[in-house]
């Protein structure tokens, strides 16, 4: 039997998704829908021939929804996932779990409440092919220990209302989740460097920067963020070990000879880099919930990468190596 999908956003990742949901996984059927935009979600629910409601707290009580999928603005995702909670609904909600780590632990302390866990924050690097090598060639000590590690996170153009504080908490937080789960270990500092900016940065956006992270084992990691690039989305990610280096590798396209150059495509959003990413996140997460679990990136793993984004946003503010103060993980979340 389907699992039976309420969505709760119908902007670009969420009409992606309900497109994913329907057409690409299987075990899941997208029936009911909300937006703030209500033509919008109407126009996708015929499409899908999905119910459509006024708010996301009618979506996620509704009695024909067995599970939701929050892709709305990052502000509603902490309410929405409080109200999932109470409903004892299973939910993906989208980076971030909330936009600051006071209200991650109100979604942590929440769940532990309701003593099961019910919600997947959608991280979706952590099922990226070329990650999960990386992930493999370090734990099979294929480098040696992890010294350093380089990395990119650059956007042809910001999204609409992109602001400096975004920049972090909205896209550099997917290298802050992947990071430390391809290095096991909690991150201990955080410090943010401002760089000239791109004249092509618009209403005092502050882009591009760079981030500077450092793990408890004393890893260093060097993360530059640039949503003005204009050539196209470019992610990298280089780990240097003790005696050997792993490389993330670009995404597979046909390399062309023409008119005197050699030349290959670079996708021009996240959706193209990362769409086989998401098509297993998804995947894993209705098989999970059908047997009753949480397989992907958990709450806790939302808090520690809110924790962090806020320890980077004070860094910045502040022009100072601001400490990663990061509470031992429940024994709830730890199974």
């Amino acid at each position: 039997m389907d699992l039976r999908i309420g969505v709760i956003g119908t902007g670009a990742i969420g009409e992606d998704h309900i497109r994913r949901l329907t057409d690409v996984i299987t075990g899941a059927k997208v029936v009911a829908l909300s937006d703030i935009n209500i033509d919008r979600a109407k126009k996708i629910a015929d499409q899908y021939n999905a119910k459509v409601y006024v708010t996301g707290e009618e979506v996620i009580a509704a009695p024909e929804v067995d599970a939701i999928v929050i892709a709305s603005w990052d502000p509603t995702h902490a309410q929405y996932v409080l109200t999932a909670i109470k409903a004892r609904k299973f939910v993906l909600c989208e980076k971030p779990l909330a936009t600051s780590a006071e209200d991650c632990k109100k979604i942590i302390e929440a769940e532990i409440a309701e003593g099961k866990q019910l919600v997947q924050v959608g991280f979706m690097r952590r099922f990226d092919r070329g990650y999960r090598q990386i992930k493999s060639a370090i734990e099979d000590d294929k480098i040696g220990e992890p010294l350093l590690l380089h990395c990119v996170h650059r956007n042809r153009i910001p999204g609409p209302k992109h602001t400096t504080e975004m920049s972090i908490k909205n896209s550099v937080i997917h290298e802050i989740d992947v990071l430390r789960w391809l290095l096991g270990e909690e991150y201990k500092t955080a410090q943010v460097l401002i760089p000239r900016s791109s004249r092509l940065a618009a209403d005092g956006l502050r882009d591009p920067q760079i981030v500077l992270l450092e793990t408890q084992s004393g890893v260093r990691i060097d993360i530059e963020s640039f949503v003005n690039c204009q050539y196209g989305y470019d992610v990298q990610c280089e780990v240097v070990g003790e005696t050997g280096t792993v490389r993330l590798p670009d995404p597979a396209a046909i390399v062309m000879r023409s008119q005197g150059a050699l030349s290959y495509e670079i996708f021009s959003d996240w959706s193209d880099r990362f769409i086989e990413a998401y098509d297993i996140e998804f995947q894993q997460w209705i098989d999970g919930v059908k047997q009753g679990m949480v397989t992907g990136p958990t709450a806790w793993d939302g808090y520690a990468a809110c924790i962090t984004a806020d320890a980077c946003t004070e860094a910045r503010e502040k022009g100072t190596i601001v400490p990663i103060e990061m509470p031992e993980c429940p024994q709830f979340y730890s199974k």
